[in-house]
Formats: C-alpha cells, sequence, structure tokens
C-alpha cells in the first residue's frame, strides 16, 4: 500500500516561514468555517469522525472535548504536546518543522469547540531550535487577525521524559516540579490552574483542518474498526529507509517496514518506543491500529543480529533513568529490573530471575501512578512472550559460567573472573 500523505499533505509543499505559501493551499478557510459553525456543531463533527488521540492513548478527541466544553470555569485552556520525548519518535518534530501554520489553525479550531482563549504549545527542550519558527509563525497568524480568539504561546519543557504525560506536563507549565497527579479529577474537568483544559498532540491537533474542511464521514471512510484516519510514523533501525510515513489505519506492519522503510531480515520490531511492543518478525503481517499495536508512531526494527535482551536493558536503563520517583512501583520496580538486566548481560543471571521480572512487570502495570511505570512493563512482559528461550540460554550460559569457574562470578570493569 502506498502512503497516504493527509496529516504531511503539505510538508515540503509549502513554506513554513511563509504564511502566504499556507494561505495559496487553503490554509485557514477550515478556521473560517469554523467560525461559522457553533462550538457544539464543532465537536459533534469531530465526534463523528471517529478521530483518536495520536499520542498512544486513543481517547476520542470529540468525547474529550466535549467533557471540556460542558465544563465550568472562568478560563478554559487548550495545550498542544509536543513534549515528544519517545525513543524512536521524531514525526511531531517532523510536523512541526514542516507544517506549522496547519498546527495553529488546528488548535485555533479546537479553541473554538471547547471555548479556550489561551493556549500552549509545550515544545521538547531538545526541540529548542524550533521555538523561534513557531514564535514566527503565530506572530504571521496574528498579524492576519487569525488569532482574535486565542492567545498561544510557546512554552519550553526542561527534557523530563515524564513530562509528555499529561499531568506531569501540567505541573511543568505551573512550575511545579514535572509528577504525575492522582487521577480523577481528569484535565478536561480540573486540568491547569484547577481549569478545564483539553490536552492534545501535535498530529491529532493537525486532523482538525482536515475534518472541519472535508467532513465526518470523508475522515471515517479511512481506516478500520475503531481507527480511523491515518497515522504518521518515524521509522528508524534496521531499515534502508528510515523516515517519517503516513499510512492509512489498518495498514499492516510489513507494508510500512518492508514495503516503505525496505527492512529484510526482521527478527523483531517495537512499536511505541521504549514502552511499546515488542513483536517477532513472524507477525509482521499484523494491521497497524489501537486494536492491535499502534502507540505514539514510534517503530524501530531490529534484525536477525540483535540480542532481544540488550534492547529490553537498554529500554529499562531509560525508564528508570526518567522514572520521576513519585510511586514506589515504578521507582523501585525500574531499578530491580534494571539490577536483573545487568546481571543477565553480564553472565551472572539466576533462573528465578525470569519469574521475578515477571512479577515485577505484572506489579508495576497495575499499581503504578502514570504511563510510564505501567508501561514499563510492556517490553519486559512481550519479550518473555515471544523470546523466552533467549532468556533460558542466557541463564544456562550464566550457569555454564560459574560452575566453569569453581563458584560465584565476580563481575568488575576489568571484565569477569
Amino acid at each position: 500500500m502506498a502512503e497516504k500523505r493527509i496529516v504531511l499533505g503539505n510538508c515540503g509543499k509549502t513554506d513554513p516561514q511563509d504564511i502566504e505559501s499556507y494561505l495559496k493551499v487553503g490554509g485557514f478557510k477550515a478556521y473560517e468555517k469554523a467560525r461559522r459553525m457553533k462550538p457544539k456543531a464543532i465537536v459533534e463533527e469531530v465526534k463523528k469522525s471517529g478521530l483518536t488521540g495520536r499520542g498512544g492513548a486513543g481517547f476520542n478527541c470529540g468525547l474529550k472535548w466535549e467533557l471540556a466544553m460542558n465544563a465550568k470555569g472562568r478560563q478554559k485552556y487548550l495545550i498542544c504536546n509536543a513534549d515528544e520525548g519517545e525513543v524512536g519518535a521524531f514525526k511531531d518534530k517532523y510536523i512541526l518543522s514542516h507544517d506549522p501554520f496547519g498546527l495553529i489553525e488546528g488548535m485555533i479550531i479546537a479553541g473554538l469547540a471547547i471555548g479556550a482563549r489561551k493556549a500552549y504549545i509545550y515544545l521538547r527542550g531538545e526541540y529548542h531550535p524550533l521555538k523561534g519558527l513557531l514564535v514566527s509563525a503565530i506572530g504571521q497568524a496574528s498579524g492576519k487577525g487569525y488569532l482574535k480568539d486565542m492567545d498561544i504561546q510557546v512554552f519550553e519543557g526542561a527534557g523530563a521524559y515524564v513530562c509528555g504525560e499529561e499531568s506531569a506536563l501540567m505541573n511543568s507549565i505551573e512550575g511545579q516540579r514535572g509528577e504525575s497527579r492522582y487521577k480523577p479529577p481528569y484535565p478536561p474537568q480540573r486540568g491547569l490552574w484547577d481549569m478545564p483544559t483539553i490536552i492534545n498532540n501535535v498530529e491529532t491537533l493537525m486532523n482538525i483542518p482536515h475534518i472541519v474542511n472535508n467532513g465526518a464521514a470523508w475522515f471515517s471512510a479511512m481506516g478500520a474498526g475503531r481507527s480511523k484516519g491515518t497515522k504518521v510514523f518515524s521509522v528508524s533501525g534496521d531499515v534502508a529507509g528510515p523516515g517519517i510515513y503516513e499510512m492509512e489505519m489498518g495498514s499492516t506492519l510489513k507494508e510500512l517496514v518492508v514495503g516503505l522503510a525496505g527492512a529484510a531480515d526482521i527478527k523483531a520490531v517495537q512499536i511505541g518506543g521504549a514502552t511499546g511492543n515488542i513483536i517477532p518478525g513472524y507477525m509482521i503481517d499484523t494491521p497497524l491500529s489501537h486494536e492491535t499495536f499502534l502507540g505514539s508512531g514510534a517503530v524501530m526494527v531490529f534484525n536477525s543480529t540483535r540480542d532481544i535482551i540488550d534492547i529490553v536493558h537498554n529500554d529499562i536503563r531509560f525508564l528508570n533513568e526518567e522514572s520521576c520517583g513519585k510511586c514506589t512501583p515504578c521507582r523501585e520496580g525500574t531499578e530491580v529490573m534494571l539490577e536483573i538486566y545487568g546481571r543477565l548481560q553480564q553472565g551472572d543471571g539466576r533462573e528465578r530471575d525470569i519469574s521475578t521480572l515477571e512479577e515485577l512487570a505484572r506489579t508495576m502495570a497495575a499499581a503504578s501512578l502514570c504511563g510510564l511505570g505501567q508501561a514499563a512493563a510492556v517490553p519486559v512482559l512481550d519479550s518473555l512472550r515471544y523470546f523466552y528461550n533467549e532468556y533460558i540460554d542466557r541463564v544456562n550460559q550464566s550457569q555454564f559460567l560459574r560452575s566453569y569457574l569453581g563458584g560465584e562470578l565476580v563481575v568488575s570493569k576489568e571484565g569477569i573472573r
């Protein structure tokens, strides 16, 4: 299946530094149409389209907006989550770099729908070079009179992965430490400064002008099941053509990583970054959707030379470092997992390590406060499910080494002795 570029439709065709080039391709026509609609009608159109959040959770966007629209508050906020910190994800960076006006138009329409007059673009700290481009685009849109109903501010994060989680993100904007909050209440009811708040990611908002222009029926005709429209993926790893691709929901993983990115000799694919599912190469015909595997759109391909335990070890090392430490299951669980994977890597694994990893993963998934700790279990459990023999081999190798050396291993920077 070929690419279907809707969200990426203007990328490479318009000048991201010049609003005139965006206007020439029909830019802000959706905004003009939305201004003639009642807020409830905009929300209904988005609900009927079946647009779901593209950040990974997959909640119905229109339903979320409806909660905020009906919520009481002297002020309502819209936040665009551009804190793209997931391992292997770089699609939002590409979108922001190539089509900032499309994002601004989507944000203004969202503001009309929910009644928000103040909005933030929460920009990942590492994306600082994009701030000037975004500020310039906002200034040009304001100069053309498109920001009469909304003030948009670019807010830079400080590089914490956990601030991609919506409640930690709001804490960050409020000047507090970036930690997740207990829920409920949920942001559409009580979010930023206790006011009704909608948080959508970049790709979600980029879909809004297209839905308003073309209608809910046009959008919902694409995709499969409850996964409507298209999805943008960032593909990396052992592929001939790493990059950004957009495909209709329900397209297979094979069409993406083999057909478009040129992968071969596939051992495994991780979908959704460090907290994403790891599936074996023989499942390459799986459709990409909310019903199967999707995540945030980061797709990493590993060929037969790669070590699965090494891959998961890297995932856990990252998550352990990025855990905010607020809740015990995540803070202590990733610490113990890191210690076990370190020993497995160093030839000092124990048979009980396998059952301990599974028990820890299931506990963390059930008891952690936010998505970081809950989803840290995913690569561990998937690798145990599909690559169990690699764990057994590693434990057997460790036992052999211990017996060969006649006792306990001593692992140091100088090696094993």
